[in-house]
């Protein structure tokens, strides 16, 4: 009897194990990888798969920056891992959102989303000028209209969440003065031609400035010791606007206060130290308050909207008890 019982037990294990085997393998096949989860986000899956769904574009990228054996290089593959990454956050995002949209009720209906997704596609064509721009667009970003539709769909339901977490949002006047009052090169036409020398280092910065205080040339300096793109140009920054929007506003601040012809001490901003150069500084008078009070307001808004987006967020990640598989990715 003992010897019966042994027979069936060693069978079941036996039985047990092929079916791990059995698993494993439909797991690696192209089907099972796309079935794996690389994320939980209340509770519900998001797949390799829907990763995978988003990167052929970027795949098609690598292969003709690469090659097809792009596989091969160290560069592409760390490239793609980062997409990858990207890629994910985008849709843990879109599942919460989705998810917010559900509970709060104010998920658009089908017909609301059509629409929407409509009007996004006529501006894309109109800002692309032609259907032959267009279809040559969608063919370089390796998708169809349907896959761009589909890419479109969560934008249209994150607005409308947006505009319901954000419509109690205002600003006073007195936030408004206060903004105006501490940003006023914001809200001026005036113009700086300008040069720097942008190393890592203060130390780097401070040997530089004392060469120049000694009498050697500065865009010469800006070639030797440059570490961006404008060193090849003597660290020429050409002419900016003082409310430059694309630039680092405590380098702007640096550079207007400089006179004429006069250089800077060194400047840290997120880029590292700068030695400025004034070359020509046309300074205009300040516009009154009044004349650019619905600007302020704007800008206040759209920071405290983002602001206020942002924390409700924060919140619903942690709600989302979020679990990544990275192995799966």
């Amino acid at each position: 009897m003992k010897n019966v019982k042994k027979i069936i037990s060693t069978a079941l294990i036996t039985m047990f194990a092929t079916s791990l085997i059995g698993c494993n393998m439909i797991e690696k096949t192209p089907q099972g990888i796309a079935k794996s989860p690389v994320a939980k986000v209340f509770g519900a899956k998001i797949t390799r798969g829907q990763v995978d769904e988003q990167l052929a574009g970027v795949i098609k990228q690598l292969e003709t920056q690469y090659g097809t054996n792009y596989k091969d290089n160290t560069e592409a593959m760390k490239q793609l891992t980062t997409q990858k990454q990207q890629v994910l956050e985008g849709l843990v995002t879109e599942k919460i959102v989705n998810y917010k949209a559900e509970e709060l009720k104010l998920m658009p209906t089908d017909a609301q989303l059509n629409a929407q997704i409509t009007n996004q596609l006529t501006e894309i064509k109109k800002s692309l000028g032609t259907d032959a721009k267009y279809t040559e667009a969608l063919a370089q970003a390796n998708l169809t209209e349907e896959a761009l539709k589909a890419r479109i769909k969560p934008s249209v339901i994150q607005d409308v969440l947006y505009t319901e977490i954000t419509k109690n949002v205002k600003v006073t006047e007195a936030q408004e003065k206060a903004y105006y009052k501490a940003n006023p090169n914001e809200f001026t036409d005036g113009t700086i031609h300008a040069a720097h020398i942008l190393v890592p280092t203060e130390a780097e910065a401070k040997a530089i400035k004392k060469r120049l205080d000694a009498g050697e040339d500065f865009a010469k300096l800006a070639k030797e010791k440059g570490t961006d793109g404008t060193k090849d140009n003597g660290g020429d920054l050409g002419t900016l606007k003082y409310n430059d929007a694309q630039m680092d506003k405590t380098f702007m601040a640096a550079a207007i206060k400089l006179k004429e012809g006069t250089i800077s001490q060194p400047v840290k901003t997120q880029f590292g130290y700068h030695i400025i150069k004034s070359i020509q500084n046309k300074a205009t008078p300040i516009k009154k308050f009044d004349a650019v009070k619905s600007e302020v307001q704007k800008t206040l808004l759209t920071t405290k909207k983002t602001s206020a987006w942002t924390e409700a967020m924060k919140k619903w990640q942690t709600e989302a008890k979020i679990v990544k598989y990275d192995k799966n990715l």
